[in-house]
């Protein structure tokens, strides 16, 4: 038998990368959609993973992309959404642009994301979608309007789908990361002990027990953070 297919749109480093690792480990055909082909690459590939360099925001080439993965591997049984664009700024220094960038790359991409694979889950009956969001999506703070904005939007979004389409058997999901991811990057952005920050890992492992649940018992939001976080 072929394995199943699942898709993580935003595999960067960190989050995007683990949940490759556990997909792949779990058996899953595992394709990566990403902008550009980052430093991350190798150790994707390594982890048994399939890049597609695509913007996901562009609707025709992303069909172009997915339809060829489809007919390669079929329709996908899981989807991940994980892209996401920060801006800090103040409100009066975010251009129009920034805004636009931040919608386009978070909102944009997950509606032609879904536009291009929820029909082929209709078709096979079933298929689990998950979509990352963060504390920006039940909280604007202070510098954050762009980043909070767009996570607002995609919240709303994924709630919307979810009371769509769970009685046509597509179990949808979104997930608030209440917290900081540990990477190298956040390492040098952020002055905090590792202990205080999200293992990519765990939290990569969290999403697949919402892969694993049953229809019976299924989880529409849930709120990760780590033991150090307050809320």
């Amino acid at each position: 038998m072929s394995k199943s297919l699942a898709i993580v749109v935003g595999a960067g480093e960190g989050l995007g990368n683990s949940l490759i690792k556990v997909l792949s480990m779990s058996g899953y055909e595992v394709i990566a959609l990403n902008r550009s082909m980052h430093r991350e690459a190798d150790a994707i590939k390594k982890n048994k993973a399939i890049i597609r360099q695509v913007d996901v925001s562009d609707s025709v080439l992303l069909k172009s992309v997915l339809n060829d993965v489809v007919q390669e591997f079929g329709v996908p049984r899981v989807v991940i959404h994980n892209p996401a664009q920060l801006h800090i700024k103040p409100f009066l220094e975010t251009s129009v642009e920034d805004f636009e960038l931040a919608w386009k790359s978070m909102v944009l991409s997950a509606i032609n994301v879904l536009h291009a694979v929820i029909p082929g889950m209709l078709q096979q009956g079933n298929g689990k979608i998950i979509v990352s969001g963060a504390t920006g999506s039940i909280r604007g703070g202070a510098n954050f309007s762009a980043f909070a904005s767009a996570k607002f939007a995609l919240r709303g979004l994924t709630q919307s789908l979810a009371r769509e389409y769970q009685k046509q058997g597509i179990h949808i999901a979104h997930v608030i990361l209440d917290g900081i991811l540990d990477t190298p990057r956040s390492r040098e952005l952020h002055n905090l002990d590792p202990s205080e920050m999200m293992s990519a890992k765990e939290v990569a492992e969290a999403y697949m027990q919402l892969i694993q649940q049953p229809s019976s018992a299924w989880t529409h939001e849930l709120d990760l953070r780590p033991q150090s976080e307050t809320f």
